[in-house]
């Protein structure tokens, strides 16, 4: 019985540990009855529930494809070498992904504020994958021109603190999971992220205004919203800050 007991707690303690920063969740999201049925499509949470005011999205951060960034334990761990967003060469940055508690909290009626207030460094946003949108910039003020070369061939990278993140496209979403005129995720604000095209066109940031949207329907939203266009030029996501008021992130 002892033996019995011994072996027991071993396995156990085994799978707890084979489940570290190093892995990447792909299970079926826990999601409550009042979730809206857009957000059943964020398919990298861990959960995904509803207070009838606010979204709570819970994600750790862990991109679901292939990177040079993941652990070299990790199986999604991929040499890479070749060219990058805007037909840059690739050069790794020293930093590498770790897992994170994401709790993004985001409106679920979201309106037009009067008052629009700038995206903060760091996560403005979650995507389908539950991998978070970073905004147009390096650092305060600092354009992506030095930061482009080091986005792996799913065009994300982390930063030093080990945090995955996209600045601009999604390319495994567009490419692989979904399309490119698909909704790829949201805002803080709670409106919602698509894709460089529309109608089998490329958007440009012509056709979009000073936040980097605009107003009609979509397939998710057949009554028309705001919505969001990611670009494959600057500001790429978001442009003077967000349309409506944002909800808040934790980790």
């Amino acid at each position: 019985m002892k033996l019995f007991t011994n072996i027991l707690i071993a396995s156990i303690l085994f799978t707890s540990c084979s489940k570290s920063s190093s892995t990447n969740t792909t299970t079926t999201p826990t999601v409550s009855a009042t979730v809206p049925e857009v957000y059943k499509k964020i398919y990298g949470a861990s959960s995904i529930t509803s207070d009838g005011t606010y979204i709570t999205i819970k994600s750790n951060g862990m991109p679901d494809h292939k990177s040079p960034y993941h652990a070299t334990s990790n199986a999604l761990y991929e040499t890479f070498s070749g060219t990058t967003f805007g037909g840059t060469t690739f050069a790794k940055n020293p930093n590498s992904i770790s897992e994170k508690a994401y709790t993004f909290k985001i409106p679920a009626d979201p309106k037009v504020a009067s008052s629009h207030a700038a995206t903060p460094l760091g996560p403005i946003g979650v995507s389908l994958n539950g991998i978070p949108f970073f905004n147009q910039y390096a650092g305060p003020n600092q354009p992506l021109t030095g930061e482009i070369v080091s986005f792996d061939r799913y065009w994300g990278h982390p930063a030093p603190t080990g945090m995955y993140h996209y600045h601009v496209e999604p390319l495994y979403l567009t490419t692989v999971k979904a399309t490119k005129s698909s909704l790829l995720g949201f805002l803080l604000d709670g409106f919602p992220v698509y894709g460089p095209e529309e109608n089998g066109a490329t958007v440009d940031n012509i056709k979009l205004d000073a936040y980097h949207g605009h107003t009609h329907a979509t397939a998710d939203y057949p009554s028309g919203i705001y919505h969001y266009h990611i670009t494959n030029t600057d500001p790429y996501i978001n442009g003077s800050g967000y349309y409506g008021t944002p909800g808040t992130i934790s980790q």
